[in-house]
């Protein structure tokens, strides 16, 4: 990694942790709410699952109820399409219109005594008005370093998508069971042409 010169302060750039990419609190904490909110099972009391999700990732006291929850899922149907998009102009029009329909101004809060950091909706806005902010800012941060890390699963009928934070990006499938799948269903296919 290169350093940069900041007058007379030589910035290195931090190492990867763990050999991940590194995405900031937004493109990273961020980006994978909006994964597992499109994940999330709908048949299940998603007013419970919201509840136990969004705080996995968002910092908030604020109880989920029917009708946040109900804004989330509908919100959630409309952060879906940015997963696995492969045409660039496509996917960075369905975010901008994300952030148009969701983002106040950024600011700078310092907040229960923390350090400066950006939020894109007030700390007193209601939690649906912060998750879609929240949401929508994570995955433009992620857009911008690297559009091909919003995935869906390559497993035919398997709608899961993620934010691939591998080191080397080229994560194709949800999990190691869908890749499994793939592989095998792949090598008997193989087997079948040869015999």
């Amino acid at each position: 990694m290169g350093q940069a010169q900041l007058g007379q302060v030589v910035v290195t750039p931090p190492a990867w942790c763990n050999e991940l990419m590194h995405f900031n609190p937004y493109g990273g904490a961020a980006s994978e709410l909006a994964a597992a909110l499109v994940n999330l099972d709908r048949g299940a009391d998603t007013v419970e699952l919201i509840g136990q999700i969004v705080p996995k990732y968002h910092r908030s006291a604020e109880a989920i109820t029917r009708e946040s929850a109900a804004q989330i899922l509908a919100w959630a149907d409309r952060l879906s399409p940015v997963f696995g998009e492969p045409d660039l102009d496509r996917l960075v029009d369905t975010v901008n219109g994300l952030l148009a329909d969701s983002a106040s101004r950024p600011y700078i809060s310092r907040h229960d005594g923390r350090d400066p950091h950006i939020h894109y909706a007030h700390e007193h806005d209601d939690i649906v008005t912060r998750v879609k902010a929240f949401t929508a800012a994570g995955l433009a941060h992620v857009l911008c370093l690297d559009p091909a890390r919003l995935g869906r699963c390559d497993n035919d009928g398997c709608e899961v998508v993620y934010v691939d934070t591998s080191r080397n990006g080229r994560r194709r499938f949800c999990s190691t069971r869908c890749a499994t799948r793939v592989h095998v269903a792949d090598h008997r296919s193989r087997v079948a042409r040869v015999v």
